[in-house]
């Protein structure tokens, strides 16, 4: 019960949808509903003072429009020496309804031109050594039979290599045994400055109201299905109540904690495994205008998926950028500006045996991370020697990335399963939906955020009004693009003219 001096600095505000969190997902949604209908009354919530500046900034992931193209982790070898693509062709087709939603934004002029948000850099994987040079071909030989990767080019022919990638092909031994795959229409996509350009729009439009500097201290189901939402701002104090018929949790690493506020049943059980992530960022331009590609390796034994090694370009802000990484670390920070109290905090009865079985199983991973986090800067920079032989330690620096979330969740032949994906959860009722996990995180917001709305708002989604409109916003919505060759095609030719990859 509060007093009467908090009731004096609360306010009461009526929304139909209130956004926690102002990074991809969350802007991702709020697009997605505007469209959708535009009388919808939006609320977004963001505890810094800033859009997008946690995961989602340009900095602080890795900035590849993952496609499963390039990363080897998407196609395990399976015991019997075949590949598993199903992962692969998920994420690919999902990927590539994000961009039929991008190019709808494009050409609406809902946002700017592409090149401020995505530029075409082919994606490609590299390995060294016959085991792994013998798993790329196994690789590419079942992926291009599809037609989602039918482009793929493969290569062992070291002229081939230099022209993909000249630094890393730099004073090579003639007999080393090495392998790529690229596809040249691969993209690196700034998903803080796409979060930002949303919102901007967003916030041109009726019934849309940015608060930035709150935090959400409590959420309470109302008995009429709706949430009270209290918010407490980050400079006064001062504390005040959103009423929101919808409420969405796209708070990153922060929304775990807030899914446990809430209480809802479908939340039980859950746990956070909070992974940093550092890059080595070159320092020399001449360096980065060697490279026009994103590079990926195989990942280290018992190393997460946001591990795999690789060397990108990036263009954030308009500047041409070479990175290398990431390299792994824990803290118990389930924000990079976070507390440190955030794991001990978000440990609960219906979680700890989860948790503890997790620790139990996933020895590797633990030993994992504490080589990364007690490595030195030149054994960082021998790892990227590996790509790029000729590095050398006084040309790259250390940046530190986001945090990264895995989740926990309760198992069945085990108490605890740590999943390196993303996973939606929502209510029974529909009234509330979270969204946990991490890679492939942003490159599939708009699936994810779609699936969402099928969920929460399933009365409306049988309008015929809302049926139409998402298919304007996706032109293959309700249909298989990895069925669907001529379809996937279409759209494809499409996506990467108004985004401008195809050059």
């Amino acid at each position: 019960m509060f007093t009467t001096k908090w009731r004096t600095l609360m306010t009461t505000k009526t929304v139909d949808v209130l956004l926690v969190g102002a990074g991809a997902m969350s802007t991702t949604l709020g697009m997605i509903l505007k469209q959708l209908d535009p009388a919808l009354k939006i609320g977004m919530v963001e505890r810094l003072d800033h859009v997008a500046h946690e995961s989602t900034d340009g900095w602080n992931n890795a900035g590849t429009g993952h496609a499963a193209y390039c990363e080897l982790n998407y196609t395990p070898q399976q015991p019997d020496g075949s590949i598993n693509t199903t992962k692969a062709f998920a994420i690919n087709t999902a990927f590539e309804v994000s961009l039929q939603f991008w190019s709808y934004l494009v050409e609406q002029g809902k946002l700017p031109s592409p090149k401020e948000f995505i530029n075409p850099t082919p994606h490609c994987s590299f390995v060294w050594g016959e085991k792994n040079v013998e798993f790329l071909r196994k690789r590419h030989a079942a992926l291009v039979q599809h037609h989602c990767f039918r482009d793929m080019e493969y290569t062992e022919d070291h002229d081939t290599l230099r022209e993909w990638m000249p630094l890393i092909m730099k004073d090579r031994q003639p007999d080393e045994k090495l392998a790529a795959t690229r596809v040249r229409y691969g993209s690196d996509v700034n998903f803080g400055q796409l979060a930002r350009n949303m919102v901007t729009h967003l916030e041109q439009q009726d019934n849309f109201e940015l608060m930035l500097g709150r935090v959400v201290e409590d959420l309470d189901k109302q008995p009429d299905g709706s949430w009270n939402v209290t918010l407490k701002s980050t400079q006064g104090g001062q504390k005040e109540v959103i009423n929101s018929r919808f409420v969405f949790l796209g708070a990153g690493g922060g929304a775990l904690p807030l899914l446990q506020k809430s209480g809802i049943p479908e939340g039980k059980g859950y746990g956070g495994f909070p992974v940093s992530g550092m890059w080595l960022v070159c320092k020399r331009p001449e360096i980065i205008e060697q490279h026009l590609a994103k590079v990926y390796g195989m990942a280290p034994i018992g190393a997460p998926p946001m591990s795999v090694p690789h060397l990108d370009t990036r263009v954030i802000d308009g500047k041409k950028a070479l990175l290398f990484g990431p390299f792994a670390g824990f803290t118990t920070k389930f924000l990079k500006q976070g507390s440190f109290m955030d794991l001990p905090c978000s440990i609960r009865m219906s979680n700890l045996k989860p948790m503890l079985s997790v620790a139990k199983n996933n020895m590797d991973l633990t030993r994992y991370l504490i080589s990364e986090v007690m490595q030195s800067h030149t054994s960082r920079v021998d790892s990227l020697r590996n790509f790029f032989p000729e590095a050398k330690d006084g040309d790259w620096e250390l940046s530190y990335a986001g945090q990264r979330v895995q989740i926990i969740k309760p198992g069945t032949d085990t108490a605890g399963k740590l999943e390196f994906g993303t996973e939606v959860i929502t209510s029974a009722d529909g009234s509330l939906a979270a969204l946990l996990g991490a890679s492939p995180g942003a490159s599939t917001a708009v699936s994810a955020m779609l699936s969402i709305v099928e969920r929460c708002y399933a009365d409306r989604m049988q309008e015929a009004g809302w049926q139409d409109k998402i298919r304007e916003l996706v032109p293959s919505y309700g249909q298989s693009l990895t069925d669907d060759a001529e379809l996937l095609e279409k759209v494809r030719a499409r996506t990467l003219s108004v985004l401008e990859l195809d050059s």
